[in-house]
């Protein structure tokens, strides 16, 4: 009896993605960006993106199913990011996933965008353990999160960002220096240049009496404005490789930090670090080192999988299928603000 093959779409934002799996080994998948597009406005525009998404969508996934060497007819479950995103985003790639599910009357399952994030590590490391600790971190989220098994288990919060999310603040920083759009890729490019220790940028929320695993980076952001502001006010240089270094090692200090507390706090010996800034080279770096010194096994996906893409929600739909999980209702919506409680998001009345 073959493996049933899910076929996942990803369209939360400003990636068009299809990958398929069948029991964890990604078969196949395809992406396209439409990052270029919204560079010129210094961030994501998401009626830009949703016609992209319209597009992209047929090519990518005929795209996806050549290097599959598949057939739409080989698909047994589709599952799609049903939340959280761009609200047009979101939709436009439920509206293919349900067509192509009534089309070849197949289930249907919505999942939560950052489960994907964090079943993605599945397709390369094997299962997960019983209990880990993700730190999830991208360009709308920063979050650390207690899983189980997670087809079955409730999410447990143990904190998320209360402002800005990480790659939102490398986007905003990149701003102010002078490198554009998108800003977590040319801060970690410029970063390689500058010393890491030269200017001492807060790190919120690191006080005995704050949130213990909270994360805030609006300060950090604001921080380095002013001592940009400050500096071109006085004549001088942005000495910019440094200003990008110490914000990048700031982030990475807090992040790594709160991440590896929050394993030893909840007795579990594994920290898996997803989602797109977990590209950074800087944190990335000080993970492994500070997980090493702490006894820690340390999971982070390959680049190309960090970021949004196709076999992330594929990996998620997978899990849910093995599982023997009731896929979704015929009447599931786009929630554009879906809370993680799960991976699984239901539709209206669940």
């Amino acid at each position: 009896m073959k493996a049933p093959v899910v076929l996942g779409i990803e369209s939360s934002c400003d990636e068009t993605g299809v990958g398929l799996v069948a029991e964890g080994v990604l078969l196949g998948d395809a992406l396209a960006s439409s990052m270029d597009a919204h560079a010129r406005f210094g961030g994501v525009v998401p009626e830009v993106a949703a016609r992209a998404h319209l597009e992209s969508m047929l090519p990518v996934l005929r795209e996806a199913l050549d290097t599959a060497s598949l057939d739409l007819a080989d698909v047994d479950a589709v599952a799609v990011t049903a939340g959280p995103g761009l609200s047009t985003a979101v939709q436009v790639g439920l509206a293919s996933a349900k067509a192509l599910a009534y089309a070849l009357d197949k289930p249907l399952y919505g999942v939560h965008h950052l489960a994907g994030h964090a079943a993605v590590d599945v397709l390369v490391h094997g299962p997960l353990p019983t209990r880990c600790v993700a730190l999830v971190v991208s360009g709308g989220h920063t979050s650390l999160l207690l899983l189980g098994d997670l087809a079955r288990d409730p999410v447990v919060h143990l904190g998320d960002t209360i402002d800005d999310a990480a790659g939102e603040a490398f986007d905003k920083v990149a701003r102010v220096i002078g490198l554009g759009y998108p800003g977590g890729p040319v801060i970690d490019r410029v970063a390689r240049d500058g010393d890491p220790h030269a200017i001492r940028f807060p790190r919120a929320l690191s006080r005995a009496q704050d949130p213990a695993y909270g994360f805030s980076f609006s300060g950090v952001k604001t921080a380095v404005a002013r001592w940009v502001e400050a500096r071109t006010d006085a004549g001088g240089e942005i000495p910019v490789a440094d200003v990008a270094a110490s914000f990048q090692e700031a982030v990475a200090d807090v992040l790594t930090r709160k991440a590896v507390a929050a394993c030893r706090e909840h007795g579990v010996g594994t920290l898996l670090l997803v989602g797109g800034v977990a590209a950074n080279s800087r944190v990335r770096a000080l993970a492994e080192e500070r997980c090493a010194a702490a006894g820690l096994e340390l999971r982070v996906p390959p680049l190309r999988l960090c970021t949004d893409n196709g076999a992330m929600i594929a990996a998620v739909g997978d899990l849910l299928v093995r599982a023997g999980v009731e896929p979704s209702r015929a009447d599931l919506a786009a929630d554009p603000s879906a809370p993680l409680t799960g991976a699984l998001l239901h539709g209206v009345g669940r």
